[in-house]
């Protein structure tokens, strides 16, 4: 489903839940739908998606995971003018097989708020904080590889901590990545 700049404006985001694990293919009903009838007024179909960092093997790997599993978001123009259900619509999305229903009402559901959309779309993937201050571990990558140190600091942004490790009996500060060290 492409996205104009014309129906960018228009519509408001309603959540709707669908079975879990079923999110892609109520999405692409929806779409295939909505392709061959363009008279209803449903613009854009979104499963809210993360992306986080994991460390296999010595590999760094990335996967993409469902931020709300079992739901997605919707715009479209469920309301008229006078602010009645369009019946076409409400029966479109909720024809759907794997569509179990609005959330935030069943019979009159409210639209998510910009404050809301603006949240659900943009928020930045939560870091998998695994590290404090003051914790002992090992360096598994890089020339201090096998060395161990005590963490100094923590830089959840940047997925990075400071290792104090002992080299010549002296204590040096080490920066690396969460993926370059392992828990002692």
């Amino acid at each position: 489903m492409e996205v104009t700049e014309e129906n960018r404006s228009k519509g408001q985001w309603f959540v709707v839940q669908t079975l879990s694990g079923h999110e892609n293919k109520v999405r692409d009903t929806l779409v295939r739908q909505l392709e061959i009838s363009d008279s209803v007024p449903i613009y854009e179909v979104l499963i809210p998606m993360t992306e986080s960092y994991e460390v296999r093997y010595g590999d760094r790997k990335k996967k993409v995971r469902k931020r709300f599993p079992g739901y997605l978001l919707i715009r479209m123009d469920l309301y008229d003018e006078l602010g009645q259900i369009n019946e076409q619509v409400w029966h479109q999305v909720r024809s759907v097989q794997g569509m179990l229903g609005f959330l935030g009402g069943e019979n009159h559901p409210e639209p998510l708020t910009p404050d809301e959309v603006a949240s659900v779309i943009t928020a930045p993937a939560p870091a998998k904080v695994e590290f404090v201050a003051g914790q002992r571990v090992r360096i598994n990558d890089g020339p201090f590889s096998n060395s161990e140190g005590v963490i100094q600091s923590v830089d959840c942004e940047r997925c990075r901590v400071l290792v104090m490790v002992s080299i010549f009996n002296r204590s040096t500060p080490v920066e690396l990545e969460f993926w370059q060290v392992e828990s002692l």
